[in-house]
């Protein structure tokens, strides 16, 4: 009778260590995810606070010069783009800079497109948008499950000019 007891606990160990290691991995895997979520999260609001601080830039633009010193400062840490990549996989045409401004009106932002011929003569924005829309995508690694890139798509308004939004 006791050897019967022995099997049945093995038996059950073997399961719950099993689920266990799936849970535990499980959990690791979140916190990576969560990770690079807080690290591409810091690396769009890098470009949008060194946009907010600079002016004469064509929002309409994205081959603007400050447009793109501020993405290469977000991507590698120096407006040249001579550093090594903050985060490995993430290029400069994954990330979207826009502008906003706020319609007198109604008091809601949106889209600005004044003075995009002349960005000397149109207003400066209110805000400045930065994101990644189409996603950067993280594999979660647990065994024994086969999941699908989750695609992280942070986003930041900064009022221009200034402080967090």
């Amino acid at each position: 009778m006791m050897r019967a007891r022995n099997g049945n606990t093995l038996l059950e160990t073997a399961l719950w260590t099993l689920f266990l290691t799936v849970l535990i991995v499980g959990m690791v895997q979140f916190g990576k995810i969560t990770y690079v979520y807080y690290m591409l999260r810091k690396t769009v609001y890098s470009a949008a606070r060194y946009l907010a601080t600079e002016q004469g830039t064509n929002y309409c633009d994205p081959g603007d010069p400050n447009i793109q010193a501020a993405i290469q400062f977000a991507l590698t840490g120096t407006s040249d783009g001579a550093g090594t990549p903050l985060i490995p996989g993430l290029t400069a045409d994954m990330l979207l800079v826009t502008a906003e401004c706020v319609d007198p009106a109604s008091g809601v932002p949106g889209p600005c497109t004044v003075g995009c011929d002349d960005p000397a003569i149109g207003p400066q924005p209110d805000y400045i948008v930065v994101n990644i829309p189409n996603g950067f995508p993280v594999q979660p690694n647990i065994p024994f499950l086969t999941l699908a890139p989750i695609p992280l798509k942070p986003s930041v308004v900064v009022p221009a000019g200034g402080g967090v939004s």
